[in-house]
């Protein structure tokens, strides 16, 4: 059944925005979604910024949002936007493990800042959905991808928006594993060969971060070759 109301689509380059974004798509059409991207001082920043509007293009999406949060490279403590922290790399096998260690890559509490975006110009424009492409399967180590975090966030829009504003938050991938959300891209037709998930490279994906091992070790689970270029390969060797 088609959703009439009109959904803003957090969108940062990713495999999962990209598949959230295809799937807000199907629900409202393309006339009734809104992409928002933030670049906020990560390594990538240039790379994720093509990416989005690539994918936007291709999902004939026009009404767009892309905005700069230099704050967070000042803020620092997290490996994308402090070069001076290293990112780790071969390091996917602890945190499948179901490690509690927060990973260097971990921004404080970025995904409240994007939302708070996000429901701000849901608001002004009135959409009454919001998407996420955040994932429960990453929460081991992102406190802001776990389930509860949203419904806590839910009650926030309620409380902190005008009497009249009903906005949902939506988070339509976050009870699958990656390899699900491959299979559910290509079903949609989600441009997956668009989408970059690399933590430090711009050119060609490193490989060996754990953004780029999570998202080899999915491809190779949905026995789908991944569509863009590697460095290394080392998780799909294994």
């Amino acid at each position: 059944m088609t959703d009439g109301r009109k959904a803003v689509v957090l969108l940062s380059g990713g495999m999962d925005s990209c598949v959230c974004a295809a799937i807000a798509r199907e629900r409202h059409g393309a006339g009734r979604v809104a992409l928002v991207h933030a670049s906020y001082g990560q390594r990538t920043e240039k790379r994720e910024r093509r990416a989005f509007d690539e994918i936007a293009e291709f999902l004939g999406v026009r009404e767009r949002l892309a905005v700069t949060l230099d704050h967070f490279r000042e803020i620092g403590g997290s490996a994308l936007t402090d070069t001076r922290i290293a990112v780790a790399e071969n390091e996917l096998g602890v945190a499948l493990q179901g490690g509690s260690t927060i990973p260097v890559t971990y921004v404080p509490f970025r995904n409240a800042h994007f939302l708070s975006i996000a429901v701000s110009w849901a608001e002004a424009i009135g959409a009454g959905a919001i998407y996420i492409g955040a994932v429960a399967e990453d929460s081991s180590g992102y406190p802001d991808c776990r389930p509860e975090y949203y419904r806590v966030f839910q009650e926030l829009i309620r409380v902190g928006t005008k009497p009249e504003t009903e906005i949902e938050m939506m988070t339509p991938v976050i009870r699958m594993k990656k390899s699900e959300i491959i299979q559910r891209g290509i079903e949609l037709g989600a441009p997956l060969h668009l989408t970059w998930s690399c933590y430090q490279s711009e050119d060609a994906a490193c490989g060996v971060c754990d953004s780029c091992a999570l998202r080899l070790r999915a491809f190779a689970e949905a026995g789908v070759a991944d569509p863009i270029a590697y460095r290394r390969t080392l998780v799909a060797e294994r």
